[in-house]
Parts: structure tokens; C-alpha cells; sequence
């Protein structure tokens, strides 16, 4: 797994590649928990290079979520592949993330509110 972050109108984008699995999520943990505690509170976590998550990766992004949530913050995924958002249905977990087709558009609903 990969993960490249950048600035996107004052949100910050998290893009991750690869897999998301039991042997690399907690990098994805540590790389949340330091963007929260820099106060970085409105995150875009882009999916679409991910083409498997599994419970790990899952239970992550929950406890991130509700984080970040706890502080006035917000986490939105973006461009989830069919595998991974099937993963996310099966869970019923899309009904608790803010799902977009793709990072701009998960960008403009931050700045919508």
C-alpha cells in the first residue's frame, strides 16, 4: 500500500493505493491519527487505486471516522472500486461514510456545507 497526501482547497486528500489489509492498515491508522492531531479535520480518502479492503482496513477507517466525527471533523471516500464498495454494501458501511464517484466532487461537499 501507498499513500500520497496533498491539499485540495483546504481539504486534505489522502490518496492510497494497493491493498488494504491486515498487513498494512495500521499505516493507514497512523497516517489518519497524524493528519487529526495536525487538525486536519475535513479528509477525502481517495480509493480508486484500492482493488481490496478487507475487515482490518474496514475497522480503520470506522475508528478514524468516528474520530474525527467526535472533533467537528469529516472523512469522505472517494472513487470506490467495485470490489471495495461491494465490500462496503455487504457491511451496510455505505450508509454510514459519505460515498462520491471521485475526489472533486467529494472536495465540493465539504465546501457545500
Amino acid at each position: 500500500m501507498e499513500l500520497k497526501v496533498h491539499d485540495d482547497h483546504g481539504v486534505t486528500v489522502v490518496m492510497v493505493s494497493g491493498e488494504v489489509d491486515a498487513g498494512n492498515s495500521a499505516q493507514l491508522g497512523e497516517e489518519l491519527d497524524r493528519l487529526l492531531t495536525e487538525g486536519r479535520w475535513r479528509l477525502v480518502i481517495d480509493l480508486g487505486q484500492v482493488g481490496f479492503m478487507d475487515s482490518s482496513g474496514l475497522a480503520t477507517l470506522v475508528r478514524y471516522y468516528k474520530r474525527a466525527r467526535s472533533i467537528s471533523g469529516d472523512i469522505r471516500l472517494a472513487a470506490l472500486q467495485p470490489p471495495v464498495r461491494r465490500v462496503f454494501q455487504l457491511t451496510r458501511l455505505d450508509r454510514v461514510f459519505d460515498l462520491h464517484p471521485d475526489v472533486a466532487r467529494a472536495v465540493q461537499r465539504f465546501a457545500n456545507l
